[in-house]
């Protein structure tokens, strides 16, 4: 047991005396909670030490001036609120990605921390949740971007020097007993030295070890791994010590997340004893006869537990990633609601995640999974690249036949029910039917939570497809499909069929392993057509007394290719992006691009303590921005790994200019809306730059790079901050505010409010080998007339650009209308950064 481990349960039993005394003492003070406490000055990693890191990450002088660090905050709170009555406990202080601490305490005791004047800011810490095979082919890799046997394809050769990519992912830990995640030795090389990352050190071999995470679990795969529970500690989150107080994954979705970005190549995926194909991560390891390609390894920083998690763990984590010196960071959760703070791009998440874009982190965060409502993204900053989530053309569509020859699709991954093709049909039986009539809860009994709700007419519902309908219990969370399965089971149902109620509308369902024949009607308009055949043969004196109605149901293991690909997820997070809690739009685009989300097959922990149903299982097919996110975080591995040199904007840069606005049948990309089944015309605000194109990214022939002081600039440039709140945010001066915040240098253009005309500035840098000649051309947007200068320029390798674009309002709409900013290469690049306008009158 590591020393770490003992540390959690002894702050375990402090917290539940500290509480008792404060239950005593204290019964009229408001409770304690977790406050962010963000302090003056800039981080280690930010910090001049950084290089000196680097070359030597265990020199005396880096560690004095850690030590430094932790000795001011302890001073800080013994000085501000430590005396007689008073409580706090200091969970963490924070070195690299941001300077501050998080402190356990009263909130009177919080506002005496908020008037020091070391203190920048105090957030109270509102938690964090989870934005919750066949994807390397929808993207290309295979062919386009991952090395052959021979040697060929996108990413060997002699370019091929950021060997070891390192890829952080933030989540609920790993499974290191998954084979997604087994060490693959070098056979063909077994003696080679690995190449260094140009500079960047490897993160040390720090393993958590604990139950189900027991050393030697970093492999050489999994490169380290920690884990962080102070902060859920503290909010009382409650942890079982048999399986939270390592880095392994008791949830599914870390390691769902982890296999997605950089699991081994093929893995056979079963579930339920069938097989579904074999999964591969967007980076894997990958072995050539050629040449000794490995891409990539992963660190883990388990933050977050199957009963939630903190703010105070996900910023830790996070200042650990960054000190380890991981190449990208995954960051599939997010915060509970929009950040207290006075602009959401300087939240003490906010700021972390610039220092670690500073110290050279590519940052990837899922949008949110709040679509399809407007600014409902909750990934905010311009220095994290935000994915959105889309399908992926592939189905799983079990469907329910009826005795009339109707069939009505659903969704379910199950067996046929037994003969099949109609060959025999099964008795259908209402579950409200079967239910006794003194039943104290005839809700649950229909919504067939219960076997003794419905064993007294177990008879006729053994051997028969039972209807349970969709109530109130599933929207309030206290009914579960697993329970359906259960009783299902108990009862002996030859199937089930589970159909959306009108009192409740529409629901949404993803495919999930059935033990028994079943299926999900989700739509109000299909259940219909299930009840009224059911009526139609249903005879009641009374009761029900002769069921006529019959019904099959299909086979639903079985994958289909016919839908259009990408479509943007109806629970995808959209923009725009917004600068305050007030929903005040931002000149930010976001999200920033579109990645496979939807039905994604990948490891999973067969722990599965929050979701039982998915219990004993290695793999598990699921949907959200989560999802999106791991694929964008692979894919920039590879692109850091082909292009060594390139910083984290070069990459966001490439992602962003080569991504596609079009589906795989060259129509313009559709997004779900609020109605199932409904589509519409996408926009930027959807999708962002596009459907991301991971070839295209190797080569990108120009990108738009923001540095660290553009930034800076831009927070100078908002018109809800002043010179002082940028200093105490990033402990930066205002030297050279923008002129308007639509100039920071990124490679998509937003104007949140366009009031008669505006110059904008972009520079752009020839990262390809050649000498082009780039035309200038404007898509403009409804009511914006826009001119770009100059209209054509020729650029060699490594030389830099600026364009002026010029914007006036035509027809002041107070909309946001969408365009585009293209330049074509004379050597077959093309390079586009969207345009997102809301044209206002002029005051």
């Amino acid at each position: 047991m590591s020393y770490h481990h003992y540390y959690v349960i002894l702050a375990l039993i402090l917290v539940v005396a500290i509480r008792a005394r404060l239950d005593d003492d204290h019964e009229e003070e408001k409770p304690a909670s977790i406050y962010l406490v963000m302090v003056h000055g800039e981080p280690l990693e930010a910090s001049s030490w950084r290089q000196e890191q680097v070359q030597n990450a265990s020199s005396s002088s880096y560690h004095a001036s850690r030590r430094r660090a932790v000795r001011l905050h302890d001073r800080l709170l013994r000085r501000t609120i430590a005396g007689a009555g008073s409580f706090y406990r200091k969970l963490y202080s924070f070195h690299h990605a941001v300077s501050g601490f998080a402190v356990h305490t009263t909130p009177a005791q919080a506002e005496r921390l908020r008037a020091a004047p070391e203190v920048a800011a105090v957030e109270e810490d509102r938690g964090t949740t989870l934005m919750t095979t066949y994807t390397p082919r929808l993207l290309g890799l295979p062919d386009g971007v991952w090395p052959r046997r021979d040697g060929g394809g996108g990413g060997g050769g002699e370019e091929n020097d950021g060997e070891g990519m390192v890829v952080g992912v933030v989540d609920t830990g790993v499974d290191p007993t998954h084979p997604s995640f087994a060490y693959v030795p070098r056979t063909s090389t077994a003696n080679a030295a690995p190449r260094s990352r140009r500079g960047r050190r490897e993160p040390p071999p720090v393993c958590g070890a604990g139950l189900r995470f027991p050393p030697g679990s970093c492999n050489g795969k999994i490169l380290t791994a920690r884990y962080f529970a102070a902060g859920a500690v503290a909010a009382a989150i409650p942890l079982d010590a048999s399986r939270d107080l390592s880095p392994f994954d008791a949830d599914g979705h870390g390691s769902h997340v982890a296999s997605i970005a950089v699991g081994n190549r093929g893995v056979p995926v079963t579930q339920g004893g069938a097989v579904y194909g074999f999964a591969s991560g967007m980076a894997p390891e990958l072995i050539v006869e050629s040449d000794n390609y490995s891409c990539c390894r992963l660190a883990v920083y388990k933050a977050i537990y199957p009963a939630g998690g903190t703010m105070a763990d996900l910023i830790s984590a996070i200042d650990q990633a960054t000190q380890d010196d991981v190449d990208v960071l995954v960051l599939s959760v997010g915060p509970d609601e929009r950040p207290t703070s006075k602009v959401t791009f300087v939240s003490m998440l906010d700021v972390a995640l610039l220092f670690a874009r500073k110290a050279g982190v590519f940052v990837v965060q899922a949008a949110g999974n709040r679509g399809p409502a407007d600014s409902s993204v909750v990934s905010y900053s311009p220095w994290v690249t935000t994915v959105a989530a889309d399908t992926t053309g592939r189905s799983y569509t079990p469907r329910l036949v009826l005795g009339n020859g109707r069939r009505v699709s659903g969704f379910g991954l199950s067996a046929p029910t037994p003969g099949g093709d109609g060959q025999l049909r099964f008795r259908l039986v209402a579950a409200r039917d079967a239910a006794a009539p003194d039943v104290d809860d005839m809700e649950r009994a229909e919504e067939c939570q219960y076997v003794r709700t419905l064993r007294r007419r177990a008879d006729v519902l053994r051997g028969s497809i039972v209807i349970c309908s969709f109530a109130q219990g599933f929207y309030n969370g206290t009914s579960t499909v697993t329970a359906i399965v259960d009783t299902a089971e108990a009862l002996g149902f030859a199937g089930f069929v589970l159909v959306a109620n009108a009192r409740y509308g529409d629901f949404v369902a993803q495919p999930l392993p059935f033990s028994v024949p079943g299926v999900m009607v989700p739509r109000v308009a299909d259940a219909q057509v299930v009840w009224s055949y059911y009526a139609e043969h249903t005879l009641y004196a009374g009761s029900a007394t002769v069921f006529g109605a019959t019904a099959e149901i299909t086979e639903g293991r079985v994958a289909a290719f016919v839908d259009a690909a990408p479509v943007v997820a109806r629970y995808s997070s959209r923009g725009p992006d917004v600068v305050d809690r007030w929903s005040t739009p931002a000149d930010v685009l976001k999200p920033d691009i579109l990645a496979p989300g939807d039905q994604i097959w990948a490891a999973w922990s067969a722990l599965s303590a929050k979701e039982p149903i998915l219990a004993g299982e290695r793999f598990a097919m699921i949907s959200g921005t989560s999802m999106a996110a791991p694929h964008v975080g692979g894919v920039a591995a590879l692109v850091r790994q082909r292009h060594p040199s390139w910083g984290p904007s070069a990459v966001a840069s490439a992602l962003s200019t080569t991504a596609r606005g079009h589906d795989g049948r060259g129509s313009p990309i559709m997004s779900e809306g609020v109605e199932l089944g409904a589509l519409h015309r996408a926009t930027p605000f959807d999708y962002g730059a596009g459907f991301i194109n991971p070839a295209g990214a190797l080569d990108p022939g120009l990108v738009v790079v923001p540095e660290y002081d553009d930034y800076i600039s831009f927070l100078c440039s908002l018109p809800q901050l002043g010179p002082d709140d940028v200093r105490a945010a990033t402990g930066e001066a205002c030297s050279s505010p923008l002129s308007s915040p639509a100039d920071l240098n990124l490679p998509s253009i937003t104007v949140s409010a366009l009031r008669g005309s505006l110059s904008v500035r972009r520079t752009v840098t020839n990262v390809a080998s050649s000498t082009e000649t780039y035309l200038c051309a404007a898509l403009p947007p409804e009511g914006v007339a826009v001119t770009v200068q100059p209209g054509w320029f020729e650029i060699a390798p490594g030389e830099t650009q600026e364009m002026v674009i010029e914007l006036q309002v035509t027809w002041a709409s107070g909309a946001f209308s969408f365009g585009e900013i293209v330049l074509t290469g004379s050597l077959d690049h093309l390079v586009k950064l969207p345009l997102a306008v809301r044209p206002v009158a002029t005051v």
